[in-house]
């Protein structure tokens, strides 16, 4: 687990964009880094000096890593490109989590700065970043030693009966720790860098914590080939370069559905998804509403600020939307500054006052940014438009449903803004 990173370094330490963050993300860095650093010098000066079947085990992890950071380059950095907000699953834990159960720290802190040199010569990302991620890797797996060995571990060759399953729940300890200290650390980074941070912007969507716990489980497996038969290692690395492609894939077909701006689903995402919900609306007979939600005047907030503030607003309204809205809507982008959510079990009245909620959250919100100059600005008392279709009354397909709310919103519009209207009656007026 990383944070994503941005291009656009330079060598020179004051034009670096790390002195453009918040103070509150440099403060934490420099001062999170610091304690890291002790943390591990202080465990390296502890640790048992490595013996000849420690060095072998390191040179084997060495080599498989080496081999899928090299086979899988061009499709990690496609991957990471694409995910240039937020959180990004790094693959490598693959072989450093079997470093943090199989090694002593000295090791384990060369493999991840063998691993993270060689990212680096092949993303060339800025230096602070890498050297973050590398001090959370190494932390992450040292911690998780510490806590795997304070438990006494036994040895995987002569485990009999119950032991097998008692040193499973070992194994699942450190895993356990391994994530939890990537978590925190990497996650509060990740939120300090944000002016509103998400729980799923600072620590990931399901999706990504499923792929980092089924890396992590692939490091499981390669511990313990490594100890009990380590040439069998080498077909870890093969499955590492597969799981590497599948990552890419799954990435792809998310961006698909994805709009990249706002991180809610795009047209077709929506679509897909809302037909799915439509078609379950209708086997069970239940209500259903499509809102569609027009943002009043966006230009003058793009003429204003300048566009950046403007995709800021975008992503703000976006995340309003997913927090007043039930888990099991469906929010979308519709384009440009209009968005569309999929409400299901509601009547008509229900739908506008879900409609009514999102109109005052936008209106209250205060949206912090950056104008034309890189000045901070703040954007409030910004209005929306809304127009409220409903099954079966305003329609008896989600396309129908789409055409109702349309004709509702432009009502709304020539009715003054910042109102819900529902389609095909008299309109509800906001209170102001």
């Amino acid at each position: 687990m990383v944070p994503a990173q941005r291009s656009g370094h330079s060598r020179r330490p004051r034009e670096w964009l790390l002195w453009q963050r918040p103070k509150r993300f440099i403060a934490f860095l420099l001062v999170g880094e610091a304690i890291a650093i002790t943390v591990l010098i202080t465990a390296t000066a502890y640790s048992p000096r490595p013996d000849l079947t420690d060095v072998v085990r390191f040179l084997i992890l060495a080599a498989g890593a080496t081999i899928h950071i090299q086979l899988t380059r061009r499709q990690e950095a496609r991957r990471r490109n694409r995910g240039l907000r937020g959180v990004l699953i790094d693959l490598t834990a693959v072989w450093i989590f079997p470093a943090a159960l199989v090694l002593p720290i000295p090791l384990i802190i060369a493999l991840v700065a063998l691993v993270r040199a060689q990212r680096w010569f092949s993303a060339r990302r800025p230096a602070h970043n890498f050297l973050f991620s590398s001090i959370s890797h190494a932390l992450a797996a040292s911690t998780a030693h510490l806590a795997y060995t304070a438990l006494g571990p036994r040895d995987w060759g002569l485990l009999d009966g119950w032991q097998f399953v008692v040193e499973f729940g070992l194994i699942v300890v450190a895993a356990l720790v391994y994530e939890a200290v990537q978590i925190v650390y990497v996650g509060s980074i990740i939120a300090l860098n944000s002016a509103r941070p998400t729980m799923q912007s600072s620590l990931g969507t399901k999706a990504d914590n499923v792929l980092e716990a089924v890396t992590i489980g692939l490091g499981a497996v390669t511990a313990i080939l490594l100890v009990i038969m380590p040439p069998t290692v080498a077909i870890m690395a093969v499955v590492t370069v597969v799981f590497n492609r599948l990552a890419e894939l799954d990435q792809l077909q998310s961006d698909v559905r994805t709009d990249p701006k706002t991180g809610l689903l795009n047209m077709r995402g929506w679509t897909e998804s809302a037909q799915r919900t439509f078609r379950r609306a209708v086997r069970s007979e239940a209500g259903l509403a499509v809102l569609m939600i027009d943002f009043d005047h966006f230009k003058e907030i793009n003429d204003t600020y300048g566009h950046p503030a403007g995709d800021d607003v975008l992503r703000r309204v976006a995340e309003l939307l997913t927090e007043v809205t039930r888990p099991g809507d469906v929010v979308g982008r519709f384009g440009g500054e209009e968005f569309l959510v999929l409400v299901s079990d509601v009547d008509a009245l229900q739908a506008y006052h879900t409609a009514e909620r999102i109109r005052h959250r936008v209106s209250t919100a205060a949206i912090s940014t950056r104008g034309k100059r890189g000045e901070p600005v703040t954007i409030t008392d910004r209005t929306t438009s809304i127009g409220v279709a409903v099954y079966p009354q305003h329609g008896r397909s989600i396309d129908e449903l789409l055409h109702a709310a349309d004709a509702a919103v432009y009502l709304a519009k020539e009715q003054g803004r910042d109102q819900v209207r529902l389609a095909g009656e008299t309109p509800f007026r906001a209170r102001h």
